[in-house]
Protein backbone atom coordinates (compact mmCIF):
# COMPACT_ATOMS: atom_id res chain seq x y z
CA UNK A 1 0.00 0.00 0.00
CA UNK A 2 3.00 2.45 0.95
CA UNK A 3 4.50 1.93 -2.66
CA UNK A 4 0.83 2.33 -4.45
CA UNK A 5 0.81 5.88 -2.42
CA UNK A 6 4.08 6.99 -3.37
CA UNK A 7 3.49 6.23 -7.04
CA UNK A 8 0.49 7.98 -6.61
CA UNK A 9 2.06 11.25 -5.36
CA UNK A 10 4.77 11.11 -7.75
CA UNK A 11 2.21 11.13 -10.80
CA UNK A 12 0.39 14.05 -8.79
CA UNK A 13 3.32 16.41 -8.09
CA UNK A 14 4.66 15.65 -11.59
CA UNK A 15 1.52 16.63 -12.99
CA UNK A 16 1.17 19.27 -11.04
CA UNK A 17 3.42 22.39 -13.36
CA UNK A 18 1.50 20.90 -16.41
CA UNK A 19 -1.99 21.88 -14.84
CA UNK A 20 -0.10 25.34 -13.95
CA UNK A 21 0.98 25.83 -17.49
CA UNK A 22 -2.44 24.95 -18.59
CA UNK A 23 -3.92 28.17 -17.53
CA UNK A 24 -1.38 30.18 -18.84
CA UNK A 25 1.72 32.45 -17.92
CA UNK A 26 1.71 34.99 -15.56
CA UNK A 27 3.53 38.30 -16.64
CA UNK A 28 3.72 41.86 -15.11
CA UNK A 29 3.94 45.47 -16.40
CA UNK A 30 4.89 48.55 -15.23
CA UNK A 31 2.59 50.68 -18.14
CA UNK A 32 3.54 53.87 -16.79
CA UNK A 33 7.34 53.05 -17.54
CA UNK A 34 6.40 51.17 -20.99
CA UNK A 35 4.41 54.75 -22.04
CA UNK A 36 6.78 57.03 -20.94
CA UNK A 37 9.33 55.04 -22.71
CA UNK A 38 7.63 55.55 -25.90
CA UNK A 39 9.74 57.44 -28.49
CA UNK A 40 6.13 59.77 -28.47
CA UNK A 41 6.48 59.84 -25.06
CA UNK A 42 10.05 61.20 -25.29
CA UNK A 43 9.30 63.61 -27.58
CA UNK A 44 6.11 65.01 -25.83
CA UNK A 45 8.53 65.64 -22.80
CA UNK A 46 11.13 66.99 -24.73
CA UNK A 47 8.47 69.55 -26.24
CA UNK A 48 7.73 70.20 -22.05
CA UNK A 49 11.46 70.64 -21.53
CA UNK A 50 11.91 73.17 -24.20
CA UNK A 51 9.42 75.41 -22.77
CA UNK A 52 10.76 78.90 -21.52
CA UNK A 53 8.83 78.22 -18.10
CA UNK A 54 10.47 74.99 -17.40
CA UNK A 55 13.93 76.24 -19.38
CA UNK A 56 14.13 79.14 -16.95
CA UNK A 57 13.25 76.96 -13.39
CA UNK A 58 15.83 74.61 -14.62
CA UNK A 59 17.84 77.37 -15.12
CA UNK A 60 17.19 78.78 -11.76
CA UNK A 61 17.31 74.94 -9.87
CA UNK A 62 20.80 74.83 -11.76
CA UNK A 63 22.28 77.83 -9.96
CA UNK A 64 20.45 77.36 -6.79
CA UNK A 65 22.06 73.45 -6.55
CA UNK A 66 25.45 75.04 -7.22
CA UNK A 67 25.15 77.82 -4.66
CA UNK A 68 23.43 75.08 -2.33
CA UNK A 69 26.80 72.93 -3.51
CA UNK A 70 29.50 75.83 -2.26
CA UNK A 71 27.77 76.65 0.62
CA UNK A 72 27.86 73.15 2.21
CA UNK A 73 31.73 72.39 1.28
CA UNK A 74 32.34 75.97 2.49
CA UNK A 75 30.79 74.97 5.86
CA UNK A 76 32.09 71.52 6.35
CA UNK A 77 35.96 73.04 5.62
CA UNK A 78 35.08 75.90 8.22
CA UNK A 79 33.01 74.73 11.06
CA UNK A 80 35.51 73.56 13.09
CA UNK A 81 36.91 77.27 12.88
CA UNK A 82 33.49 79.13 13.07
CA UNK A 83 32.01 80.05 16.54
CA UNK A 84 28.69 79.16 17.27
CA UNK A 85 27.05 82.56 15.81
CA UNK A 86 28.52 81.86 12.79
CA UNK A 87 27.41 77.93 12.81
CA UNK A 88 24.01 79.35 13.11
CA UNK A 89 24.31 81.77 10.53
CA UNK A 90 25.45 79.16 8.06
CA UNK A 91 22.96 76.25 8.86
CA UNK A 92 20.88 79.05 8.61
CA UNK A 93 21.79 79.88 5.25
CA UNK A 94 21.95 76.49 3.90
CA UNK A 95 18.43 76.09 5.05
CA UNK A 96 17.02 78.63 3.27
CA UNK A 97 19.11 77.79 0.08
CA UNK A 98 17.90 74.43 0.16
CA UNK A 99 13.99 75.17 0.75
CA UNK A 100 14.60 77.55 -2.39
CA UNK A 101 16.00 74.12 -3.96
CA UNK A 102 13.16 72.73 -3.14
CA UNK A 103 10.52 74.78 -4.24
CA UNK A 104 11.99 75.03 -8.09
CA UNK A 105 12.52 71.10 -7.71
CA UNK A 106 8.76 70.88 -7.33
CA UNK A 107 8.16 73.43 -10.21
CA UNK A 108 10.17 70.95 -12.50
CA UNK A 109 8.80 67.76 -11.47
CA UNK A 110 5.28 69.11 -11.48
CA UNK A 111 5.27 70.22 -15.17
CA UNK A 112 6.92 66.81 -16.23
CA UNK A 113 4.25 64.80 -13.86
CA UNK A 114 1.08 66.74 -15.64
CA UNK A 115 2.84 65.92 -18.82
CA UNK A 116 3.38 62.87 -17.81
CA UNK A 117 -0.31 62.05 -16.50
CA UNK A 118 -1.83 63.92 -19.80
CA UNK A 119 0.09 60.93 -21.95
CA UNK A 120 -1.32 58.25 -20.06
CA UNK A 121 -4.94 59.31 -20.43
CA UNK A 122 -4.12 59.99 -24.17
CA UNK A 123 -2.26 56.79 -24.59
CA UNK A 124 -4.61 54.43 -22.40
CA UNK A 125 -7.10 53.10 -25.30
CA UNK A 126 -3.28 52.23 -27.26
CA UNK A 127 -1.72 50.38 -24.47
CA UNK A 128 -4.95 48.34 -23.79
CA UNK A 129 -5.23 47.40 -27.35
CA UNK A 130 -1.06 46.44 -27.25
CA UNK A 131 -2.23 44.26 -23.95
CA UNK A 132 -4.64 42.12 -25.54
CA UNK A 133 -2.36 41.21 -28.27
CA UNK A 134 0.20 40.76 -26.39
CA UNK A 135 -1.84 38.50 -23.54
CA UNK A 136 -3.57 36.48 -26.32
CA UNK A 137 -0.04 35.95 -28.27
CA UNK A 138 1.52 35.13 -25.26
CA UNK A 139 -0.62 33.24 -23.96
CA UNK A 140 -0.77 34.82 -20.64
CA UNK A 141 -3.26 33.64 -18.11
CA UNK A 142 -2.43 36.55 -15.10
CA UNK A 143 -1.28 39.78 -15.94
CA UNK A 144 0.02 42.26 -12.90
CA UNK A 145 1.30 45.71 -12.16
CA UNK A 146 4.61 45.87 -11.29
CA UNK A 147 3.57 48.29 -9.13
CA UNK A 148 1.44 45.57 -6.81
CA UNK A 149 4.16 42.64 -6.96
CA UNK A 150 6.75 42.31 -4.15
CA UNK A 151 8.71 40.70 -6.86
CA UNK A 152 9.07 39.20 -9.94
CA UNK A 153 11.80 38.50 -12.22
CA UNK A 154 13.30 40.22 -14.98
CA UNK A 155 12.00 37.30 -17.31
CA UNK A 156 7.97 37.43 -16.32
CA UNK A 157 8.26 41.78 -17.08
CA UNK A 158 6.45 42.31 -21.07
CA UNK A 159 6.93 46.00 -20.22
CA UNK A 160 9.78 46.45 -22.83
CA UNK A 161 7.34 43.97 -25.06
CA UNK A 162 4.45 47.08 -24.43
CA UNK A 163 6.85 49.91 -25.36
CA UNK A 164 7.93 48.52 -28.56
CA UNK A 165 4.34 47.48 -29.63
CA UNK A 166 3.35 50.97 -29.22
CA UNK A 167 6.47 52.34 -31.06
CA UNK A 168 5.34 50.26 -33.86
CA UNK A 169 1.97 51.66 -33.69
CA UNK A 170 1.25 54.19 -36.32
CA UNK A 171 0.69 57.73 -34.60
CA UNK A 172 -2.54 59.50 -34.53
Amino acid sequence: MSRLLKIALATLALSLPTLGWAQGKIAVVNLEQAILQTDYAQKQLAAVRNQDDYKADKAEYDKLKEEFDKLLKDFQKDAAVMSADQQVAARQKLQSKQSDLEHVTGKLQKAEQAAGQVLLQEMSPRVQEVLRELITTEGIGLLLQRQSVIHADAGYSITAKVTDKLNQLPAE
